[in-house]
C-alpha cells in the first residue's frame, strides 16, 4: 500500500479525535493527480462509506474557497461538472480543468474514463 494510502486509511473513524468526514474527503481531493478527476461516489467507497457520494458532495461545495483543495477534479459518475455551480463564476471549473489539460465539451469530462482516478484502485 503507497504511503499516502496508508496515512488515509489511519485517519477513518475510530474514536472522538478522527478526522470529521469533510477533513477526510479533503485529504483523498489532496491526492488526485493535476490533469486526472474522480467521482463523489468513488471517493465516498474509498472511505467505506460508499452510499455517500452526495456527502462527498457537500464536502466538495464547502472546500471551494479553500485552494489546497481540489474540489474541481472531482465530478459526477457520468463525467458531468456538477458542481460547477458552487465556484466563483460558472466557468471557473472548466478554466481549471483545462488548465490541467482536462478537455470537457458541454460540461462533461472527455475521455472521462481514461482521466479517471479512482482512490481504491490508485491508493491500494
Amino acid at each position: 500500500m503507497k504511503k499516502s494510502a496508508e496515512k488515509l486509511k489511519s485517519i477513518l473513524p475510530s474514536g472522538a479525535k478522527d478526522l470529521s468526514f469533510f477533513e477526510q474527503v479533503f485529504e483523498v481531493a489532496k491526492l488526485i493527480p493535476k490533469g486526472r478527476v474522480t467521482s463523489y461516489g468513488a471517493i465516498a467507497h474509498f472511505l467505506g462509506t460508499k452510499m455517500s457520494a452526495r456527502m462527498v458532495g457537500w464536502a466538495m461545495n464547502a472546500a471551494h474557497s479553500n485552494p489546497t483543495i481540489p474540489a474541481h477534479r472531482v465530478v459526477n459518475r457520468k463525467g458531468l461538472l456538477s458542481g460547477k455551480m458552487h465556484f466563483a463564476t460558472p466557468t471557473k471549473m472548466e478554466e481549471l480543468l483545462a488548465k490541467e489539460k482536462v478537455k470537457v465539451v458541454d460540461d462533461q469530462v472527455v475521455d472521462f474514463e481514461k482521466k479517471f482516478w479512482d482512490p481504491a484502485v490508485e491508493l491500494s
